[in-house]
C-alpha cells in the first residue's frame, strides 16, 4: 500500500472505514456514496496538503474499495485468481478522474460460473461511477500480447498485486521478466519511438495554445518515460536509483520531483474543474485552473501567470529527458565507442554529440559564448551530450547573479555570433533552448514561456521568435525553394545581423502594457548603443522592429490596389531597403506565428503589395502611373490568353468597356480572360439569370468563385450566408459593377483546412445552392454552424471605424469576433441601411474577424457622418443577434 502523510491520513481512515462499514455487495447506493465523498475529500483537500499526497491517497482508497469488493463477491475464494493493477494505478498515483486500470489474471481460462461473478464484480465497478479500464486474462494471453505491444508490455512493467492469488501474479511477473519477452535493450527503443512519435504530433514543442499536461514535450509522460526504461533496466525503480546508479545528481532528482509535482498539481486542479479525466489545458478551464492554483482572479493576466510558470518547467523536464534518455541510450544499448574526436583543448565530439573534456568548462559566461561560436564552426555538432548539457545548466545557475550583457566580453562575443554564417543553423537553437538568451537579456527573460490568450499566436512569445528566427535563416540555406526571392533578398545582405537582431526584437515588448512595436523599438536602440552599433545599423533595426506588422497589415486590411493605399505605403518604406527587409521578416513572422495562417492567399497578397511598392518607388512614389501601366499591361496579357479562344474583338472589347479601369488593375490576366470566357458564353435568358462558377486555376490564393448577373440587392450577404453553412471561408471579395448595373463578383474561398476545394461535383453543387438560394424568398440561408468551443471562451470586443477616401468611397474598418455568419449579418447590415458594397476584403486573425469594406451611398458618393453612425447602429444590431443566436446554440 503506498504510503500517505499524516494530515490527510484522518480523512482518509473515514473513508476507508465507510468502505470497510458496507457489507453488502449488492449496496451500489452505499459504495456510490462513498466515491463521491471520496471525490469531495480531494477537492477540499486540495488547496492545504500536499499533492504528491492527495494523488497516493486517492490511489490507497481505491485499493481499499476494490479490496474489499473482490472479497464480497468472494473471488478470492477462486483458486489461482489474481486482481492487479497495471498503467498508473500500478505506480499507486491516480489523479482525480484518471482511469483506474486492472488485470484480472487467471492461470487458465475462468470455467462459467467464475466468468459471470467477475462480470458482476466489473459491472458494479461501473455502477458506482469507477472510472474503470479492464482487461480479463490468462498468464499466457497476458505474455502473448505483452510480446507483440509494447503498451502492454509497459503496463506490465509497473504492475502490483491487490487481491488473489500471489501465486499467479508472480509467475506472471517471472515470465515477463525473461528476456524473450522483451530485452531491456529493445524496449528501450521502442520507448524512444513512442517519444520521439509523441513529440512529433505536438511539433516538438510543448509551448502549444491548449497543451497536455500529459502528452505534450517536458509534460509528465516524460517523467513517466525516465522511469519505465529505468525499472526495466534496473528491475527496481523509486527515483533514487537513478542517483545510486550515477545518472542523477541528487540535485538533479530532487529537481526532476518537484517538476513532476507542479504538473501533478496542474493535472489535478483540471481534472476538479472539468470534473472529468481531461488533459487538455483547454480556454474552458485556463481561468478556473489557474485560479484554483493561487494565481489570482485576474483572468487573462492571471492565465498568463500560470502558463509562464508551467512552460517554464516544461523546459526543466525536458532538460532532465533529455539527459537520461541519452545516458540510457549509451548504456542500454551498449554502442561501441569509435573514438573522439577532438575539437580543442577542452570539447571533443562523439558520434555527433559534442562533450567537454573535463568538469567545470564553463567558469564564466563569456565560455558558454566561446562554446556557442564552437558549435557554429562546427556543422558535424549534431546535440550535447549528458554531461554537456548538465555544465550547461550548472553554468546557467551559478553565474545568475548578473545579466550577461554588462559584461563587455559578453557583448563583444554576442555580437560575433550575430554575425557568424552559421550560428542560427543549431548553435542558436542551444541558445534558445537552454537558456542562454535569458541569461543574456533581461527582456528576453520577461517574454520567456509568455502564453498569448488568443487563437492568433499558437506559441509563447519566446518560442515564436525562435521559430521566426529559424525561418529567416532557411531563407539562406540552398535548400530554400519555397521562397526564392526571400533568398535572393538575404543572399545580397551586407550585413545579415541587421534582419537577425530585428527578428530577436520584433516581439520582445509583449506583455508590458503598450505599443510593443514601439517598446520593442525602444529595447532595440538601447541595445544597439550598448553594443556599438552604428547609426545607420541602428536605425535600420530600430525601424523594422517599429514598423514589423506594417506589410502585413497593409497586405491583409488594405485595398493595394488603391493607388494611394501603395503611396501611402511606399512613404512610409522609403527604400529599397527597407521594402526588401521587411518584406522577409513579415513572411517569416506570419509563418512563425501559428503553422495554420500561412497560404497562397497571404502569399499572394504579400507579393503583390511587394511587387507594386517596388514599381513605386522605381518610379519616384508616382504610385498611379504604375497602376494605369498595370491596366494595359493585363489587358494586352489577357488577349494574348483569348486568342485563340474564337471571341470576336469587337465583343471582347464591348464587354470591357463596360468595365473600370480598376477592374482590370486588380485581377491578374488570367482572371480577367477567364471572366471574360464565361460572361460571353453565358446565355441570359431572364432579367435574373444569374452565372456561378467556379475555377481553381485563376489564382494561387485558393478557389475563385465567379459571380454574374444584374445587380440586387443582399447579393453578397445571401452568397456569404451559404457559404458560412459548408464551413467555406471567404479569404477575399471584390465587387464589381458594371456601367449598365450588372454586378461582377469576384471570391476567393477555402475550405475549413485552408485548402482550396478540389471537387468539382462539390464545386458544381456550391453553384446551383448559391442560385437557389438568390432565387428563393427570405433573406439568407439557414446558418448550420455553431460557435467553436473556443471561441465561446474569447472577448473580442467589436470596433467599427470609418475612412472616407476622397469623395468617392467610404472605407470601414471592423475587428469582432470570427463567429459564424458574420459575413451574412454584416451584408444586410448594408442593404438596410442603403449601401453598396464596392470591395470586401475579409482577414481571420485568430478568433478575430479583422475585415474591411468599401461601400458608397445611393448617391455612389462616400458617406456622411450621419450615415456612417447609421450603418455603425445596424452592424452592431446585427452582430447582436448573431451573439443571442450562438449563446442560445
Amino acid at each position: 500500500m503506498p504510503v500517505v502523510e499524516k494530515q490527510v491520513v484522518l480523512t482518509l481512515n473515514n473513508l476507508i472505514d465507510d468502505v470497510h462499514a458496507i457489507d453488502d455487495r449488492y449496496d451500489i447506493a452505499g459504495f456510490k456514496r462513498c466515491v463521491a465523498k471520496s471525490y469531495e475529500w480531494l477537492e477540499s483537500a486540495f488547496n492545504h496538503c500536499a499533492v504528491d499526497e492527495l494523488v497516493s491517497g486517492r490511489a490507497v482508497f481505491v485499493d481499499t474499495l476494490l479490496q474489499h469488493l473482490w472479497q464480497l463477491f468472494e473471488l478470492d475464494q477462486i483458486d489461482n485468481l489474481c486482481l492487479a493493477a497495471v498503467g498508473g494505478y500500478g505506480r499507486a498515483q491516480l489523479q482525480p478522474h484518471s482511469d483506474i486500470d486492472l488485470l484480472i489474471l487467471s492461470k487458465r481460462s475462468l470455467d462459467r460460473a467464475s466468468r459471470e461473478l467477475v462480470g458482476e464484480f466489473i459491472t458494479l465497478l461501473w455502477d458506482i461511477k469507477l472510472d474503470i479500464g479492464q482487461s480479463v486474462r490468462t498468464v499466457k494471453e497476458t505474455i502473448g500480447l505483452a510480446k507483440t505491444d509494447v503498451t502492454v508490455a509497459t503496463n506490465l512493467v509497473e504492475s502490483r498485486r491487490l487481491a488473489g492469488s500471489q501465486a499467479v501474479f508472480d509467475k506472471l511477473t517471472k515470465d515477463i521478466s525473461k528476456n524473450k519477452i522483451w530485452t531491456s535493450d529493445r524496449f528501450f527503443v521502442a520507448k524512444q519511438e513512442e517519444q520521439q512519435a509523441r513529440h512529433a504530433k505536438f511539433h516538438g514543442t510543448a509551448y502549444n495554445l491548449e497543451p497536455n499536461v500529459k502528452e505534450n514535450p517536458g509534460c509528465l509522460r516524460d517523467i513517466q518515460t525516465i522511469g519505465w526504461v529505468a525499472k526495466k533496466h534496473f528491475g527496481e525503480y523509486d527515483g533514487w536509483s537513478l542517483v545510486g546508479h550515477g545518472y542523477f545528481t541528487k540535485q538533479e532528482h530532487a529537481e526532476l520531483i518537484e517538476c513532476r509535482s507542479h504538473l501533478w498539481r496542474i493535472r489535478f486542479a483540471l481534472h476538479i474543474t472539468a470534473g472529468r479525466s481531461e488533459n487538455r489545458l483547454l480556454f474552458d478551464y485556463q481561468t478556473d485552473v489557474a485560479e484554483r492554483l493561487g494565481y489570482g482572479t485576474e483572468g487573462k493576466a492571471s492565465v498568463e501567470s500560470m502558463m509562464k510558470a508551467f512552460f517554464r518547467t516544461v523546459r526543466r523536464v525536458n532538460e532532465l529527458n533529455q539527459m537520461l534518455m541519452q545516458r540510457f541510450r549509451h548504456d542500454i544499448l551498449g554502442e561501441k565507442d569509435y573514438g573522439s574526436n577532438a575539437l580543442t583543448p577542452n570539447f571533443e565530439l562523439h558520434d555527433g554529440l559534442i562533450s567537454p573534456t573535463r568538469a567545470d568548462i564553463f567558469r564564466a559566461p563569456e565560455d558558454l559564448f566561446d562554446f556557442l561560436h564552437l558549435i557554429a564552426d562546427t556543422p558535424a555538432v549534431t546535440g550535447l551530450d549528458t554531461d554537456c548539457i548538465r555544465q550547461v545548466r550548472n553554468a546557467r545557475r551559478q553565474f545568475q547573479d548578473f545579466y550577461w550583457h554588462e559584461s563587455a566580453q559578453c557583448r563583444e562575443k554576442f555580437m560575433q555570433l550575430m554575425r557568424h554564417p552559421h550560428f542560427f543553423d543549431f548553435a542558436w537553437d542551444i541558445m534558445h533552448q537552454y537558456g542562454i538568451l535569458q541569461a543574456y537579456l533581461p527582456e528576453w527573460n520577461h517574454i520567456v514561456g509568455m502564453m498569448q490568450f488568443d487563437l492568433f499566436h499558437a506559441y509563447t512569445v519566446d518560442e515564436h521568435t525562435h521559430r521566426l528566427v529559424k525561418h529567416v535563416n532557411h531563407y539562406f540555406s540552398p535548400e530554400n525553394k519555397r521562397f526564392p526571392r526571400c533568398g535572393r533578398i538575404v543572399r545580397n545582405l551586407d550585413k545579415p545581423e541587421l534582419l537577425y537582431l530585428a527578428a530577436v526584437f520584433h516581439d520582445i515588448g509583449k506583455g508590458r502594457n503598450g505599443d510593443h512595436s514601439v517598446l520593442g523599438a525602444a529595447d532595440v536602440e538601447k541595445f544597439a548603443a550598448h553594443h556599438d552599433l552604428s547609426k545607420a545599423d541602428t536605425d535600420i533595426i530600430v525601424w523594422l522592429v517599429e514598423n514589423h506588422l506594417l506589410m502585413s497589415v497593409v497586405a491583409q486590411r488594405r485595398d493595394i490596389y488603391d493607388p494611394d493605399v501603395v503611396n501611402e505605403f511606399a512613404n512610409k518604406v522609403k527604400s529599397h531597403v527597407h521594402l526588401n527587409l521587411l518584406y522577409a521578416l513579415t513572411l517569416a513572422d506570419i509563418r512563425a506565428t501559428n503553422d495554420n495562417l500561412w497560404n497562397d492567399w497571404k502569399a499572394s497578397l504579400l507579393r503583390e503589395l511587394y511587387l507594386l511598392t517596388q514599381k513605386a518607388l522605381d518610379n519616384g512614389l508616382q504610385c498611379q502611373l504604375t497602376i494605369f501601366e498595370r491596366v494595359n499591361e493585363n489587358k494586352h496579357a489577357a488577349r494574348m490568353l483569348l486568342a485563340d479562344s474564337g471571341y470576336a474583338e469587337i465583343a471582347i472589347e464591348s464587354l470591357w468597356s463596360r468595365l473600370d479601369h480598376d477592374y482590370f488593375a486588380r485581377y491578374k490576366p488570367a482572371q480577367i480572360a477567364w471572366h471574360t470566357q464565361e460572361i460571353l458564353n453565358f446565355k441570359c435568358d431572364s432579367a435574373d439569370a444569374l452565372l456561378v462558377k467556379a475555377n481553381n486555376t485563376t489564382t494561387k490564393a485558393g478557389t475563385e468563385l465567379f459571380i454574374y448577373g444584374k445587380d440586387r440587392p443582399a447579393l453578397f450577404a445571401q452568397v456569404a450566408s451559404v457559404l458560412d453553412s459548408r464551413n467555406l471561408s471567404i479569404h477575399d471579395a471584390n465587387i464589381t459593377i458594371t456601367h449598365d448595373e450588372y454586378v461582377c463578383d469576384s471570391i476567393i474561398i477555402l475550405d475549413n483546412d485552408g485548402n482550396r476545394i478540389d471537387s468539382a461535383q462539390r464545386l458544381d453543387k456550391l453553384a446551383d445552392d448559391i442560385r437557389s438560394q438568390i432565387s428563393a424568398p427570405g433573406r439568407s440561408h439557414t446558418n448550420a454552424r455553431k460557435i467553436s468551443r473556443q471561441l465561446k471562451q474569447l472577448n473580442v470586443p467589436t470596433k467599427i471605424r470609418f475612412y472616407n477616401r476622397q469623395d468617392d468611397a467610404t472605407l470601414v474598418e471592423l475587428e469582432a469576433l470570427d463567429a459564424p455568419g458574420i459575413l451574412a449579418k454584416i451584408g444586410h447590415a448594408f442593404v438596410d441601411t442603403n449601401v453598396t458594397l464596392k470591395l470586401a476584403k475579409i482577414s481571420t486573425i485568430g478568433e478575430r474577424a479583422e475585415d474591411i469594406f468599401i461601400v458608397t451611398n445611393e448617391a455612389g458618393t462616400a458617406l456622411s457622418p450621419a450615415q456612417q453612425v447609421q450603418l455603425k447602429q445596424a452592424i452592431l444590431n446585427k452582430l447582436d443577434q448573431l451573439e443571442d443566436i450562438q449563446h442560445d446554440a
